[in-house]
């Protein structure tokens, strides 16, 4: 399964529909919690159904493509899901138990409610929402992959803009001659990482390099008046700066990861994460 993403281009209104969109899968998302909180032996399907009720009891729930609700209610059900495997494995601290979503910044479909058009560059939405047909840019060759092996679609919301992502199930199969060579990498806080060879790579620090930046928009928003305009622009600069940061973080971890991937080299990266009072050294091969 392979995510391809693309930055989503619309009018103003479709916009708006986007986000009431978004508002919907959240209140069916913490509908479906409440349920399971007021009732005991609540299971996945039951939740499936209950986003059906929803949609019969109201009329912007029944709005939502019938596939986008069950999806909402599958993230209520996950969230049980993680708090039941957390509490048998018995993880120290908090075990997460299932909270009402206060933020929600996407809506998924599953293979119905949308259609791509002929040449793969733009999307077309066709429940009730009123979202319509999105422009679509990108460097991904979508017009490779038939429809069947698109199994979800989804809208998300980002600080600079909207994004559809297009949930692909392919095999990938990468033959790569065996080095037969192991490295160990150890990660810090000082260095970035450090192998077993001697080699280290420092620490961008991303966030710290940007922190001036990320204050001087943090009183801008502090200094506007709550509710108003201005106060919201401040709020989209400040949320873009963090994405940014984000962004450089990422794409740096993935630079140094094909670096030794080229390489055909299994690596052991340690590392070490407290929580609570106890101490759980967690080890990955790749």
């Amino acid at each position: 399964m392979i995510i391809l993403e693309f930055k989503a281009y619309g009018k103003t209104s479709q916009y708006s529909a986007i986000d009431e969109a978004i508002r919907t899968v959240k209140f069916i998302r913490n509908s479906c919690i409440r349920l399971w909180m007021d009732n005991k032996g609540i299971n996945n399907f039951d939740m499936s159904k209950y986003s059906k009720v929803l949609a019969h009891q109201f009329p912007f729930a029944n709005e939502l493509n019938s596939t986008a609700r069950q999806a909402a209610s599958e993230r209520a059900w996950s969230s049980v899901v993680r708090f039941f495997d957390n509490c048998k494995k018995k993880v120290p601290g908090k075990k997460g138990f299932p909270k009402f979503q206060k933020h929600c910044r996407s809506v998924e479909y599953k293979q119905s409610g949308w259609k791509l058009s002929p040449d793969k560059k733009s999307i077309t939405f066709s429940d009730k929402k009123g979202i319509g047909r999105l422009k679509l840019k990108g460097t991904w060759d979508l017009w490779r992959f038939d429809k069947k092996q698109i199994k979800r679609v989804r809208i998300v919301k980002r600080a600079d803009g909207y994004y559809v992502q297009f949930c692909v199930s392919i095999e990938v199969n990468e033959q790569l001659e065996p080095s037969k060579l192991t490295i160990g990498l150890d990660v810090g806080l000082k260095e970035f990482y450090t192998d077993s060879n001697g080699n280290s790579e420092p620490n961008p620090r991303f966030y710290r390099k940007g922190e001036k930046r990320l204050k001087f928009h943090q009183r801008r928003v502090s200094r506007k008046k709550k509710g108003s305009a201005n106060r919201k622009k401040a709020i989209d600069r400040l949320g873009r700066h963090h994405l940014k940061i984000s962004r450089q973080r990422e794409e740096h971890v993935k630079r140094l990861v094909r670096s030794y991937r080229k390489k055909s080299a299994a690596f052991i990266v340690g590392r070490l994460c407290i929580k609570g009072d106890r101490f759980c050294c967690k080890a990955a091969l790749f």
